[in-house]
C-alpha cells in the first residue's frame, strides 16, 4: 500500500458475497481514508482508480468488513473479473453526500419484517435505487404511496422502480 496527501493506493483480489463483486481495502488503507475523511463509520463516499480507469464508489461496511463493491461496468472496463487482483487508487469525495435512507421507509420498514429481510437481501445497488428513488419525491402523498408499493415489491406482491415482483 501507498499513501499519499490525499489517496490511498492498494493492490487486492476481487471476491464475490452473493452476486456482488468487491475489494476488501487493507487496515493500513482504511486507517489513511479514515483520516483524511475525518470519519470512520457509515458509507463513505469515495472516488477510485480501477486498473487505470476512475469511478464513483461507496465504501460500506457489511458483515464486519469495509468493502468496496465493482459493479458490472466497472469490471468491463478493466476486463477484471472476480479471482483477478486490482490496483485500487482510492480518495475520500467529501461533496458528495450519500443518499439516507427517508424516515417513512425506515418506520415502514421496521414495522414489517418480511419486508425488511427482503431488502437486506438486494444487491446494494438496488437498495440504493429504491432509498433514491423514495428520497427523492417531494409531495408527502407521493412518499406514502411509494413506499407502500416499496414494501408490496418486497414482498412480491407488484412492480416498483422499473422491475417485476421481487423473489
Amino acid at each position: 500500500m501507498t499513501k499519499a496527501k490525499d489517496h490511498v493506493t492498494f493492490t487486492n483480489t476481487i471476491l464475490i458475497i452473493g452476486v456482488n463483486p468487491h475489494v476488501i481495502p487493507p487496515p493500513s488503507a482504511l486507517e489513511v481514508l479514515f483520516q483524511i475523511a475525518g470519519r470512520n463509520k457509515g458509507p463513505i463516499p469515495v472516488r477510485i482508480v480501477v486498473d487505470g480507469h476512475p469511478f464513483q464508489q461507496t465504501l460500506v461496511r457489511y458483515a464486519g468488513d469495509w468493502r468496496l463493491y465493482l459493479n458490472g461496468p466497472m469490471l468491463k472496463a478493466t476486463k477484471k473479473k472476480v479471482g483477478d487482483r486490482v490496483r485500487i487508487e482510492m480518495s475520500y469525495e467529501p461533496d458528495r453526500q450519500p443518499v439516507l435512507m427517508p424516515e417513512e421507509l425506515k418506520r415502514a420498514l421496521t414495522k414489517n419484517k418480511a419486508a425488511f429481510m427482503e431488502f437486506q437481501k438486494l444487491a446494494p445497488s438496488l437498495r440504493l435505487e429504491i432509498v433514491r428513488y423514495i428520497a427523492r419525491l417531494k409531495n408527502p402523498g407521493t412518499v406514502t404511496r411509494n413506499t407502500q408499493r416499496a414494501i408490496d415489491f418486497l414482498l412480491g406482491k407488484g412492480r416498483f422502480v422499473g422491475r417485476d415482483k421481487h423473489k
